[in-house]
């Protein structure tokens, strides 16, 4: 089985991006899962196009999108994508669209397509919190989900799909409390991509 697993280059002015150096810590390999790595802009449209070439390209049994969300203190699959953006602050190309469709005239909203509550419960499992958001946001992270759930509906392919927000880690935050340890992030999405092999 292939796992296809993104993740965000830094953004906002940081040096590092949490969920670029989980991608880059996991084995190439769980269990009887393999795992393509790839990494994508933090840039409207630029994201989605990106990853759309890497599902062409590695023809992937299961898609899982990750990103970053500063102030969250678990691993949070994400329930919806919805088809807005709305950028607090620019991507990593200065655009900073308001209130505008991923895709003109696309549906309101994609629910994810993995098994999120298996994947709660498997993180726990492993020790590491965890809990399902029901908001990606509307920023790049929601136009990356929005945009390849939406390319799957439109080409007819039976491709799983989710997204993971992860926390700061602790070194990227001076309060412990609001970032977790980048080997727990780690461990906690393996059990995560453990779980889908079930």
């Amino acid at each position: 089985m292939k796992l296809l697993v993104t993740a965000f280059e830094p953004f906002g002015g940081e040096a590092v991006n949490a969920a670029q150096m989980a991608l880059q810590r996991l084995p190439d390999r769980i269990g009887g899962i393999e795992l393509i790595k790839e990494q994508v802009p933090t840039v409207f449209g630029a994201c989605i196009e990106t990853a759309i070439a890497a599902i062409e390209r590695a023809q992937p049994d299961m898609v899982l999108l990750l990103g970053q969300a500063g102030g969250r203190t678990s691993i949070t699959p994400e329930r919806v994508a919805i088809n807005v953006m709305d950028a607090r602050i620019p991507d990593n190309a200065g655009a900073q669209p308001v209130d505008l469709p991923v895709v003109p005239s696309g549906p309101a909203a994609y629910f994810s397509t993995l098994p999120i509550r298996c994947m709660v419960e498997a993180c726990r499992e492993a020790g590491v919190e965890a809990a399902i958001s029901n908001s990606a946001g509307t920023f790049v992270c929601n136009d990356l989900f929005y945009g390849v759930m939406h390319f799957l509906a439109l080409t007819g392919k039976r491709i799983p799909v989710g997204f993971v927000h992860v926390p700061h880690t602790r070194e990227q935050v001076s309060d412990d409390a609001a970032g977790m340890l980048l080997s727990d992030i780690v461990c906690g999405l393996s059990a995560m991509i453990q779980s889908l092999e079930k």
